[in-house]
């Protein structure tokens, strides 16, 4: 639960609860206005029309508070979730007539929560840009890790953010245009959180010896100002580390990196549980997916590769094969957009993900989780961990079929590609959970339905 409290905003989750109960009301009253009075089951049946609603909003990225600003962008994707929910319910319907909410009920229920969660996402929009409800924030420090919080910050709409200005710690850089001026040093701290209603200050001194305001610092935090340092608030708005402000003394003191026995014990339980169940229902589409494969460009069928695995331990990995026979060299190169040595039916099944299905087997060995950062390679390992440091932790948990870092980014291809995931994954170690994992499986699906992050 910790991660919740970090990643996810009050915003957000004042639109999600209040749009929880919009559906759910707008069902209730449409069924107690159009269908019969007394329905025994009709709890059950507002449930499932409220949670595949919920589902089709969030896959729409109407919850990334972000991205859904405008107001042509909150109708298109209110329609778009709506239609979407609307087939699915209709199929289910159609499949279980037992489950299905009165034909009188359906599209005044549908007409009277569109149009309600459309009026309180204008009003919502309009009220979180209230000054009263958002937080001022002083940004001690000037340098590369000061201006890097910053821009995430501007960045954003989750968090209710708002730059005052940069108190000068000693590292003096250029200001970018249309960032908050240096309205002071460090010494300052205690006007300017006077003068400016400071709610919240954020430590973005890098070398702090003689650079660091101790004793302004613990007096601001006393009266009740939050104090936290910028690689937590990096964190909480991106939901990755922030690599180039790492220590070794950061890993070891900070927050998280802790993942006490009965975690692991419950996270193997788990894995091991879903492998069976996944292999069971996996069976006739990993059959048909090996046919395929096979009639497309022969056999082998299964792809074995060495990769690296928790602790550094090497373990083989099973996918079905996607690309040409010899298409790799003696030297590995990284897979590219448009890869010419991808076959037809190799496009497909990495799109959809087929190609992981043998994976289960290495869940079900234990050589891998379902969430974790992807394995990689030997070759490529060696090399990250010469050009990025830190790459070596990413090996403190099992490898997985999906991971943080790959819901959240594009397929690596590169050096810089991989040190961007690298942020993920480190962070996914940080705040390891079975709830974050869910989450993950959750996120992954969506990404599977849109076709992102496949090469």
């Amino acid at each position: 639960m910790q991660l919740f409290k970090r990643s996810v905003s009050a915003r957000g989750l004042t639109a999600f609860a209040f749009e929880i109960l919009l559906i759910a009301g707008s069902l209730l009253v449409a069924t107690r206005l159009f269908g019969p009075a007394d329905d025994p089951d009709l709890i059950w049946r507002i449930l499932l029309p409220t949670g595949l609603f919920l589902v089709c909003l969030y896959y729409n990225d109407f919850y990334d508070l972000t991205v859904v600003q405008s107001a042509r962008e909150i109708i298109v994707r209110v329609l778009q979730a709506g239609g979407a929910a609307s087939i699915v319910l209709a199929l289910i319907y159609f499949a279980l007539p037992a489950v299905a909410v009165q034909d009188r009920a359906f599209f005044p229920s549908l007409a009277l929560f569109l149009t309600a969660i459309l009026i309180w996402r204008f009003a919502f929009n309009v009220v979180i840009r209230t000054p009263r409800l958002v937080e001022n924030i002083l940004i001690v420090g000037s340098g590369p890790v000061a201006m890097g919080v910053a821009r995430q910050i501007f960045e954003q709409h989750d968090f209710a953010y708002r730059i005052v200005g940069f108190a000068d710690g000693g590292q003096a850089s250029v200001i970018p245009p249309g960032f908050p001026r240096l309205i002071g040093r460090v010494e300052d701290i205690g006007a300017l959180v006077a003068r400016y209603g400071v709610d919240r200050i954020v430590v973005a001194v890098t070398d702090r010896r003689g650079h660091l305001p101790v004793r302004e610092l613990v007096h601001a935090k006393l009266s009740g100002v939050q104090v936290e340092e910028a690689a937590t608030t990096y964190e909480r708005l991106t939901g990755k580390v922030m690599l180039e402000n790492i220590k070794p003394s950061w890993v070891i003191f900070s927050d998280g990196f802790r993942v006490s026995r009965i975690r692991r014990t419950l996270k193997r339980a788990v894995d091991v549980a879903f492998s069976l169940v996944g292999l069971v229902i996996a069976a006739v589409p990993m059959a048909l997916t090996a046919i395929a494969v096979w009639l497309d460009d022969g056999s082998p069928v299964l792809y074995r590769q060495v990769r690296v695995g928790q602790h550094g331990r090497e373990f083989t990995l099973f996918k079905f094969r996607s690309m040409r026979n010899g298409a790799e060299g003696a030297v590995p190169i990284w897979a590219k957009e448009g890869d010419n040595r991808v076959t037809r039916l190799g496009r497909f099944i990495r799109l959809t993900r087929l190609d992981e299905l043998p994976q289960l087997w290495n869940v079900l060995c234990g050589d891998m989780s379902f969430v974790g950062p992807r394995p990689e390679r030997p070759y490529f390992v060696s090399l990250l961990s010469e050009q990025i440091p830190f790459y070596h932790e990413r090996h403190a948990v099992k490898p997985g079929v999906t991971g943080w870092a790959q819901v959240k980014y594009r397929y690596g291809a590169s050096v810089e590609d991989a040190a961007e995931k690298l942020r993920y994954d480190l962070y996914y170690v940080k705040h390891l959970s079975v709830f974050f994992d869910l989450t993950i499986v959750f996120d992954t699906v969506k990404v599977i339905l849109f076709g992102k992050g496949a090469q």
